[in-house]
């Protein structure tokens, strides 16, 4: 049966929405005499989650889910009033969210086009203006994310090798988080060189493209010294990113990440900087990067700026 079209009106906004009676969604079939304003009943959320794990981290999956549910009322109605009104971080998740969910569906394009029918931009020019004079202003002092460091070194000793691994890579803490982890397992069973490379003493993030390949957020590799590894073989496994993030005060991870830049400008080139901290796609990354006769002066460059890390914490 082909589909038909709803004609979704709240007065302000009229959108034409195409109706999910007979159409084959994936693996879900949505059915029903009136099956728009019912959408929230018909999907199959397990299955929906079974399928964004394909791209996306379990955690990411998590989040999407909920808000889809929380949300889908307005993929239902057609009336995104009450998106609008959002705050910016949270009407980008919810747009994603919805947006995944369209996808699942099949009614990605008439997503689109109410979300343009509302004028819902993600992110306006006057906010990304405003994140970049933030993030100018916020620290004052460049060492204050090193003292900040020191102070929770002493304060949660058995954070002290995941603080320096992060501190050394400048990694997501997501990513450092799975990095600190996938040593300690692969230690105990006497796999580590298929993660570490000792020749080159590089993390080779790649070789898991499940875990540090992610859809919107990359890891490729990341050079750290032959001692951290070593110590961090011996720690115990890590807790999830929200226990840890309750155990320091005041987590300044993000800062790390952009602590590590800074002090590499000194070493590297922006692009080198962008491939080492993920900001590449995988093409890129394979043909213009991944060349082993440039990882030996890349490894140079960057144990100058660790070294200078090293002396701040």
């Amino acid at each position: 049966m082909g589909a038909r079209l709803i004609i979704c009106n709240d007065g302000n906004h009229t959108v034409s929405m195409p109706s999910l009676e007979g159409v084959q969604s994936r693996n879900l079939e949505v059915t029903g005499s009136n099956p728009v304003p019912g959408i929230s009943q018909t999907v199959d959320w397990v299955s929906f989650e079974e399928w964004l794990n394909k791209e996306h981290i379990p955690r990411v999956s998590r989040d999407i889910v909920s808000y889809a549910k929380r949300y889908v009322h307005c993929l239902e109605s057609g009336d995104l009033s009450h998106i609008v009104g959002l705050s910016m971080g949270k009407r980008r998740m919810v747009l994603a969210s919805l947006g995944n969910l369209a996808k699942f569906l099949g009614i990605y394009d008439s997503w689109k086009a109410l979300i343009r029918k509302y004028g819902i931009k993600w992110i306006t020019v006057g906010v990304k203006d405003k994140r970049m004079i933030d993030r100018i202003t916020k620290v004052k002092d460049p060492d204050d994310v090193y003292n900040w460091i020191r102070k929770e070194k002493d304060a949660n000793p058995q954070l002290s090798d995941f603080l320096d691994l992060m501190a050394y890579t400048g990694m997501r803490l997501e990513e450092a988080i799975n990095s600190f982890n996938l040593i300690v397992d692969l230690a105990g069973k006497g796999k580590l060189e298929d993660y570490y490379n000792v020749e080159n003493e590089v993390l080779e993030h790649y070789k898991f493209k499940d875990v540090f390949l992610r859809k919107g957020k990359k890891a490729f590799f990341s050079f750290v010294p032959k001692e951290l590894v070593k110590r961090i073989a011996n720690n115990k496994p890590l807790p999830s990113r929200h226990a840890i993030s309750k155990m320091v005060e005041k987590a300044r991870f993000s800062d790390l990440r952009e602590a590590w830049a800074s002090i590499m400008t000194k070493h590297l080139s922006q692009p080198e900087i962008d491939f080492i901290q993920g900001r590449v796609g995988t093409n890129v990354f394979m043909q213009n990067y991944f060349n082993p006769a440039l990882i030996k002066d890349l490894k140079e460059r960057v144990f100058k700026g660790i070294a200078e890390i090293q002396t701040k914490i």
